[in-house]
């Protein structure tokens, strides 16, 4: 199986009510629950970030996840259940890590 990077963009923001922030750790926790063995590194949530070279355009990453799939189509898939798509601006971007 491959690993493929998830990069989550968008949806930034913690929500400021516990109750909201509790529920939404359930559905993170749920998501990357469901990869099982698949789930290669759980991530994290990104903090302030600089844009190094190039022009510094592009869409603000919020975070990441490695998985293990067995294609990239499975491994898009299975992103479609990301709770990242509960905010208006969520986006996971899917990336497979090449073997060097």
């Amino acid at each position: 199986m491959a690993k493929f990077l998830y990069l989550y963009t968008g949806g930034s923001g913690v929500p400021a009510d516990e109750d909201e922030r509790n529920e939404a750790m359930r559905k993170w926790e749920s998501f990357l629950g469901g990869f099982g063995d698949d789930l290669v590194d759980m991530g994290a949530p990104f903090g302030s970030s600089r844009s190094v070279g190039g022009n510094g355009a592009g869409t603000k990453a919020t975070g990441y996840s490695v998985v293990s799939a067995a294609s990239l189509d499975d491994a898009v898939k299975r992103a479609k259940a990301c709770p990242i798509f509960d905010r208006p601006d969520g986006n996971v971007e899917v990336y497979e890590a090449l073997e060097m």
